[in-house]
């Protein structure tokens, strides 16, 4: 399984991180230690600093293929999951590629309902949303990514050869932690939701390793 995540596909992400809108998508990836289930807890490791959830539109590949053309991208997809890319940010932003920052075990929970694209079509117009202990961070729509699911099934295909069970995370819309005045950042006690229309509430507890 590959778990190929997409940064900055929400401009006012984005721009609320201090940085411009990528003119391509924006690829990096996550390993499988990072994946938990629902009610999994989210590991916090000691002296990482500021950690950010993220919520992120999930899609899984159904059917494999290479060089996927935009228009048959749909095809290839099995269905959306919620997804959270959760981040290290003092890690982020002191290194020049964030494999370390995203990469500690319990990175990356995911939902365990799959909704197929008979239901969601390409994903657009659906909205995420991220609670803190029933608080509201992020409140977003996918209308609003700037690179559409099917530009990116057909995107990463050109680079790696997509399988059955490929995640792609689509990115996250504004209102992280980081971004705030004051910041916010996760800590032990705390828990997590994301939640996606149409699909449901993916929900994580945070402690301590």
């Amino acid at each position: 399984m590959k778990i190929i995540c997409i940064g900055k596909n929400y401009a006012d992400h984005a721009a609320e991180m201090g940085g411009e809108a990528p003119p391509a998508p924006l690829i990096f990836g996550k390993f499988e230690n990072t994946v938990v289930g629902p009610g999994d807890p989210i590991v916090l490791p000691e002296g990482i600093g500021h950690v950010d959830a993220e919520a992120e539109l999930c899609v899984e590949i159904g059917v494999s293929g290479h060089r996927i053309p935009e228009s048959e991208a749909l095809a290839h997809v099995r269905g959306y999951r919620c997804a959270n890319d959760v981040s290290a940010r003092d890690i982020q932003y002191s290194e020049s590629q964030w494999t370390r920052a995203k990469g500690f075990d319990t990175f990356c929970p995911l939902g365990d309902e799959v909704v197929p694209v008979s239901q969601l079509g390409d994903g657009g117009g659906l909205r995420v949303v991220q609670r803190l202990n029933g608080e509201v961070l992020q409140d977003g729509n996918t209308d609003d990514l700037i690179f559409s699911v099917p530009f990116l099934v057909s995107f990463c295909s050109s680079v790696f050869s997509l399988e059955p069970g490929d995640l792609i995370l689509t990115g996250t819309p504004a209102g992280v932690g980081y971004a705030r005045d004051p910041k916010v950042t996760l800590k032990p006690g705390d828990t997590v939701e994301v939640e996606i229309e149409g699909i449901g509430v993916l929900s994580n507890p945070v402690v301590t390793g």
